[in-house]
This record gives C-alpha cells, sequence and structure tokens, in this order.
C-alpha cells in the first residue's frame, strides 16, 4: 500500500487530506508512478477519468469518418491498409476504456455517457471526409496532431495511461506515415489528384489546429494537469511543435497552406501562424459540427445492434462459471 511505502501510520481522520496530497504531490514531483491502488485525491481520479474517458471516446468515433471509405478505397492494398488502421482505433479505445475502469468507473458508464452526448470527443472527428484524399489528411495531421499530443503521454503521471499509450504511439506512428504516403501520391499524381490533395489540405488544416483545445489563456485545465504531471506541455507548446514539424513536410509535397499569415521567424526558429477561430471550434463542441448528429447517431446504432452480442458474451461467461462451480464441487 501507499502508506507502507512512505512508512506512514494510516490512523485515518488524523491522515488529513492536506497531509495526503502533500505526499502524493510530492511523489508525483519524483516522477514516480500513481497505481490504482495508490491513494490520489479525488479532483486527480476525476480528472483522469474525464481525460481517458474523452481519449477513448474519439478512438471510437474516429473509426467513422475513415470506416465509411474502406469499400471505396482506390486498391485492394489500400483497402487491407485502412482496413487494419480502423481495427487499431478500436483498440485504442479498448485499451483506454480499460485504462479508465482502473480508475473505478465502468465501461457501460462511460459509453453511456458517449451515447447520450454528455461526454466529449475530438472535435476533428465531426468533419467529413469526402474525398480519397480526406483519408490521406486525416493520417498525416489528424494522426500526427494525436502523436505530438499524445508521446508525452507515455510519460503521463497515471501508469495504466502511460502503459497504454506506449502501444498506441506505435501503431499512430504507422497511421501518420500512411497518411502521408496517401497524400505525397496524390500530390505527384495528376493535376487532379494534386488539386483533390490541396482541397483537402484547405478543410483539414484548421481542424487540426483546434484539435490540441483552446489557447492557453482560455484552458481550465492545463495549469493543474500540469502540476500533477498529467500533461507535460501545454496546448499551445504542443500546437506550436506541430506546425513547425508539419509545415516543412507539406511544403516538400509542393502544397500551399490555406493561412497567409504562415511564414518563418528566423528569430524563433519557429513558425508563425494566423489566428484561429476560436468561434467554429466552440460550436462543433456545443453539437454544432457538420457531422455531430451523424456521429453520434452511428454510435448509437452500432450499440443498439451489438445488443445480442453483449448478452451472448454474458451468457457464455455465466455458464463457464456454473460449469467451473460444478466440477469443483464434485
Amino acid at each position: 500500500m501507499y502508506t507502507q511505502a512512505l512508512n506512514i501510520k494510516d490512523d485515518g481522520p488524523a491522515l488529513v487530506d492536506a497531509e495526503r496530497e502533500a505526499r502524493f504531490q510530492a511523489r508525483i514531483d519524483r516522477d514516480e508512478k500513481i497505481e490504482p491502488n495508490d491513494w490520489m485525491p479525488e479532483k486527480y481520479r476525476r480528472t483522469l477519468v474525464r481525460q481517458i474517458s474523452q481519449h477513448a471516446h474519439s478512438e471510437v468515433v474516429g473509426m467513422l469518418p475513415e470506416g465509411n471509405w474502406i469499400t471505396r478505397a482506390p486498391s485492394l492494398r489500400r483497402k487491407a491498409a485502412l482496413l487494419a488502421k480502423v481495427q487499431d482505433e478500436g483498440g485504442h479505445g479498448l485499451y483506454l476504456y480499460s485504462a479508465a475502469e482502473t480508475l473505478g468507473t465502468a465501461r457501460e458508464e462511460l459509453l453511456d455517457q458517449l451515447l447520450s452526448g454528455k461526454a466529449k470527443y475530438s472535435s476533428i472527428f465531426n468533419y467529413p471526409a469526402l474525398t480519397w484524399a480526406d483519408i490521406g489528411m486525416i493520417g498525416w495531421l489528424v494522426d500526427g496532431a494525436a502523436i505530438m499530443n499524445q508521446i508525452p503521454l507515455c510519460r503521463t503521471s497515471y501508469g495504466p495511461y502511460a502503459r497504454a499509450m506506449i502501444r498506441i504511439c506505435k501503431e499512430e506512428s504507422f497511421h501518420q506515415r500512411q497518411g502521408y504516403e496517401i497524400v505525397m501520391t496524390l500530390a505527384r499524381g495528376t493535376d487532379g489528384q494534386k488539386a483533390m490533395a490541396q482541397e483537402a489540405l484547405n478543410r483539414w488544416w484548421w481542424p487540426a489546429l483546434m484539435m490540441f483545445g483552446p489557447p492557453d489563456s482560455e484552458s481550465q485545465h492545463t495549469d493543474q494537469n500540469m502540476a500533477w504531471r498529467i500533461k507535460r506541455f501545454t496546448n499551445d507548446e504542443l500546437r506550436q511543435k506541430f506546425v513547425d514539424a508539419t509545415v516543412p513536410q507539406g511544403h516538400f509535397l509542393g502544397l500551399a497552406f490555406p493561412d497567409p499569415d504562415l511564414r518563418f521567424n528566423e528569430e524563433t526558429g519557429h513558425w508563425t501562424f494566423g489566428a484561429i477561430d476560436w468561434d467554429e471550434f466552440r460550436r462543433v463542441l456545443a453539437g454544432e459540427g457538420p457531422c455531430n448528429r451523424e456521429r453520434l447517431a452511428a454510435r448509437r446504432k452500432a450499440h443498439d445492434e451489438g445488443t445480442w452480442v453483449r448478452e451472448a458474451a454474458l451468457a457464455h461467461a455465466a455458464k463457464r462459471r456454473a460449469r467451473r462451480a460444478l466440477q469443483a464441487a464434485e
């Protein structure tokens, strides 16, 4: 137990919350991992459940725009790769729901929050994938932004979350390369193919920058999450890292970013970019994006149609438990 590890005699009420929180923060400051059975502030637990569940929801909802293109992929190789990617995203959601369950919140409760619209997921998945080039942009930009955000989570302070992120980041790295290769093929193809890639970049660039969340000046959770080392970088720091890494990749492909203010600052060594439309970001989060209703309707439909599978699995598990109990009695 945590108190035993610190040679503390836990006298219950005698060990006040302030003392526990101070010792908890000391563990965080030493970069120790917090495990499910360790004492933690309730706010830390709630923050993790909110963040991990939103991450899990984003992985599951993120399957929808790409899954819609599996049957329309331009070749068998593309179809197989996209199918594998969508399968990976489903697996990521399962890893993360499992990590959230270690904090005492049942998966069924988390899914109910998603299906009811109470829980949020990444705003990027409320935009439509209109052409095959969009699949490339999702891999290059969306998964690229996800990697930028998720690699530091491999060192997050909560152990189960950090360990889940190690495998997720490895797979997301493959997804990003897959997407970039699709965009490269289009950019080096016919004039029509390059125009398709450029049009997709024009639509996805700004939503990709919004993926990192509101500016630090408006973020309600950043300071505390940084102190608890749930996060290692602020929203604005991660957004800048993403822009610095991605703009040269786009220029290599001969594509133009839809930002007249985009330029390299020789003094800072960073790319400066124009103002983000945060009103659009807030509208999408509030449920007014192009595909908000469509995405939730699709998840509800899949959940309802999967009822018989869940019931069959539970019945099978109950039957096995009964058989084992009978064997033990004999």
